[in-house]
């Protein structure tokens, strides 16, 4: 069929180059267009079915214009010359293979590849021996369709690229031999049957053994031309072959052998070998069905392989390089669109609806920040106006406001509150726990009994609604809505807010359920976000005709990655902590301390002072981690410290047990709380001075930041004892860290580089899509992504350009459960 295939085989190496150099028209001297004219006769004299020929003057490379094109139309342009390659070499192949082609009509003849016009929506059953009993395997792997197999990406890469002659290979190391078999048979090895074969090549001969598989033998024929890859052993002084992987050498693309060779994830049932013959077929097949939705632009500003490419490379990279290219193209793609529907979930939760334009009474603010025993910080009184303005908007506010524990986050959004309630609106602040709720009432209530005077209560006690006069035109009612209040109070306390009776209501998720009616909500102020999720957000933002939504957190999360996280918020940062704040005293301890440490604990102790002590995180099993919590506390009351009071605070406890606990501690009538993490969020006890980590090692960095800032809260000196199990370099280098930073961003970074993203969130609670290959960790890489995503936005926001209908289908397959496009 073909007469001269280097002309064929030339023209292939030089298209493959030009795409690798980005389509930039200098794979060849002088241009593509200045070779295709002068090659194109000869590549038609070598092709002899009428069918591919008549392929081949369609493409009319003899008076090719490839220089002339834009970068989307010179990728069309590669993308028709390959078919017309591919649709070549499979005739070729079946050719070659005894299959008659040239007699047949066009039906019959027709390239296999065209012939499967199926497209990325197929089920993988389509694919050459992917039965539906295969085919339920790799549905617990997530994937069905075509698309999802070229989406099923390796886990690793086993680097069988090195290629050696026999006579070098080398002891313990992954090497590859290209050699021939000089005999091959079913072998008994140990007391069982496999297949021995000796391999050579023109420097020396090699012995290769594969256990428990005799039907191998089958397979190899002497003087076939055999590639293996795998760690050469010693087997009585002789090296040794064990098990590796191998492949007959024909004129075909090595895939388990003689190169990167891509790792999938398994489930029972699929095996390596043939889980990549089918990725390779998909991918060789298929890849080039995927229309590259990224603009050209961002693809040559960032420097991107295009999508056909990237995902081949990515399955069956050339080298090293190459694999992190593709990672690379794949890795932004995820970012990006991240980026696109973060962008979008703002534009639509902030213009979806108008919102209530609040009177910023200057008046309300004055006298307030009068009356409080301290002045606002730089940062406090920046953050400040920030959320003033949004108020002013018709636009409904979405803010996350980051500070540090005790940097004077509730004073901000009491004041936000106050001025909702001045303007008619109700305000609610919701609050992960019972104690931390009642915490906030407290607060807020203290703050309203320094300009105001509190009336007597109603009905209701005052630890549940409390009623101030004298700061605003009329009454000021507040009130807590917690799951401990009996039937009675709470149906009560539902009526006064449907009415309209209560300015202010704090409480716990209690404020989400259903029988919670607001008469008119106008602000929704949300403590310590990363415990709640996105859809617990929008029930509290339902409550109301589209309220302000304030949201708050003392988790430092960098900046970058808290606008992707909360993406639909816009971000302040209280970045300074309120003057006479100290610094919490922290020390690294090794672990036969111990004992000086409790010492230390017990004289804080008889000086009026409380303690934290935090058992080992153990990550298999919160109940685990419980039954060593209980066994410590136990320990130390008896053992320890028998002459204190020590409560115990666990995850396996129920809420009204923990929240009772920690209300002793706050009270002082505890002196110790031995606790397993779930102390770590935003209780407040001012008498707290000593806080001791047991299995520090096991926390990330925030984390222990976070542990630390529950002590030293009053104008008395804080100490942390970090105590670890077990000090590796890394481990040591790590707590050190927390000697010497005392700044929670600066933690946060080093976290991200050290654990990943874990610690502050799974992107299920966050509402975000998951992600593959991207890490939420690398910053860069997520700045460059949202850069590019905004710009686009600014110009596109709902991608009704032509050149982005692409990228939107791709957002909205993304983004199926996530924000809307309209």
């Amino acid at each position: 069929m073909i007469k001269k295939v280097t002309d064929i085989d030339s023209l292939r190496k030089v298209l493959e180059l030009e795409c690798q150099k980005g389509y930039t028209d200098k794979a060849v001297i002088g241009g593509l267009d200045k070779y295709l004219h002068k090659q194109a006769e000869q590549i038609r004299q070598s092709v002899n079915n009428p069918q591919l020929v008549s392929g081949f003057d369609e493409l009319n490379l003899a008076k090719s214009n490839y220089g002339s094109y834009g970068m989307d139309e010179r990728k069309r342009w590669m993308t028709n010359v390959f078919g017309w390659l591919d649709k070549l070499e499979r005739a070729e192949e079946r050719n070659n293979l005894g299959i008659r082609t040239l007699d047949k009509s066009p039906e019959v003849m027709a390239e296999p590849r065209q012939e499967r016009r199926e497209g990325l929506d197929s089920p993988i059953t389509v694919i050459r021996g992917i039965t539906p009993s295969v085919a339920n395997k790799f549905d617990k792997l997530n994937v069905r369709a075509l698309r999802d197999l070229l989406y099923f990406f390796p886990r690793r890469y086993v680097d069988y690229s090195q290629r050696k002659p026999v006579s070098e290979l080398i002891e313990g190391e992954e090497q590859t031999i290209i050699g021939t078999i000089w005999q091959a048979r079913v072998a008994t090895l140990g007391n069982r049957q496999g297949t021995e074969a000796i391999v050579g090549d023109k420097t020396g001969n090699i012995r290769v053994v594969w256990f428990n598989q005799p039907y191998l033998a089958r397979s190899f024929r002497t003087n076939d031309r055999v590639v293996i890859s795998g760690a050469v052993g010693l087997f009585k002084g002789q090296k040794v072959f064990e098990s590796p992987e191998w492949e007959l050498l024909k004129d075909k693309e090595l895939i388990h052998t003689g190169r990167l060779v891509p790792v999938y994830p398994l489930t029972q049932g699929l095996y390596p070998r043939q889980v990549r013959k089918w990725t390779k077929e998909t991918v060789d097949a298929y890849a080039c069905q995927l229309g590259d939705f990224l603009p050209s632009e961002i693809q040559t500003r960032c420097q991107l392989l295009d999508l056909p490419t990237a995902i081949a490379q990515i399955h069956y990279p050339d080298d090293q390089t190459m694999a992190e290219r593709a990672k690379g193209r794949l890795s932004f793609d995820e970012l990006f669109l991240l980026q696109l529907g973060v962008l979008a979930r703002k534009r639509d939760w902030k213009e979806g609806q108008p919102g209530n334009a609040l009177h910023i009474d200057q008046e309300v603010i004055g006298r307030f920040l009068h009356c409080l025993p301290f002045t606002l910080t730089q940062a406090q009184e920046r953050v400040l106006q920030e959320i003033l303005t949004d108020l002013k908007q018709a636009k409904a506010m979405s803010r996350l406001l980051q500070g540090e524990v005790g940097s004077g986050k509730t004073v901000i959004a009491t004041l936000a509150l106050l001025i909702a309630a001045a303007n008619g609106y109700q305000g609610a602040l919701m609050a992960p726990t019972e104690v931390l709720a009642e915490q906030h009432y407290t607060n807020i209530c203290g703050y309203l009994s320094q300009v105001s005077t509190q009336e007597p209560s109603s009905e209701l006690g005052e630890g549940i609604i409390r009623c101030y006069t004298g700061f605003l035109s009329r009454s000021l009612t507040i009130a807590l809505l917690i799951g401990r209040l009996s039937n009675n109070e709470k149906e009560m306390l539902h009526d006064k807010i449907k009415q309209g009776k209560v300015d202010i209501i704090v409480g716990t998720h209690a404020l989400i359920q259903k029988e919670v009616r607001f008469n008119k909500l106008g602000l929704a102020v949300i403590d310590e976000q990363h415990r709640f999720g996105v859809l617990q957000r929008s029930a509290l933002r339902q409550k109301g005709f589209n309220p302000h939504v304030l949201v708050m957190t003392a988790t430092p999360i960098p900046r970058t990655m808290a606008l992707t996280l909360y993406g639909d918020l816009d971000l302040s940062v209280i970045d300074e902590l309120p003057p006479g704040r100290q610094i919490v005293k922290t020390k690294c301890l090794e672990p036969q301390y111990r004992e000086k440490a409790y010492s230390f604990l017990h004289r804080q102790v008889s000086n009026g002072r409380q303690a934290f002590i935090i058992c080992p995180l153990i990550e298999e099993s919160e109940i685990l981690e419980a039954k060593a919590a209980t066994t410590e506390h136990e320990r130390l009351s008896r053992e320890v410290f028998p002459d204190l009071k020590l409560g115990l605070l666990h995850g396996q406890m129920p809420g009204s047990e923990k929240e009772e606990v920690m209300r002793h501690f706050r009270a002082g009538e505890l002196d110790i709380l031995v606790s397993t993490s779930v102390v770590e969020v935003g209780i407040d006890v001012p008498r707290a001075s000593v806080m001791m980590v047991e299995g520090a090692e096991r926390f990330g960095l925030s984390q222990l930041h976070q542990f630390r800032g529950r002590v030293g809260r009053d104008k008395e000196q804080g100490y942390c004892m970090l105590i670890p199990e077990k000090l590796s370099p890394e481990a040591r280098e790590r707590l050190q860290l927390m000697e010497k930073v005392h700044d929670g961003f600066a933690l946060a970074e080093k976290d991200l580089e050290l654990r990943g993203p874990g610690e502050f969130f799974g992107t299920h609670q966050s509402g975000l899509p998951d992600l593959k290959l991207a890490k939420l960790s690398d910053l860069r890489s997520l700045e460059l992504a949202r850069q590019e995503a905004i710009t686009l936005f600014q110009s596109d926001p709902n991608l009704n350009k032509a050149e982005h209908q692409l990228l939107r289908q791709q957002l909205s397959q993304v983004w199926s459960r996530g924000a809307e496009w309209s």
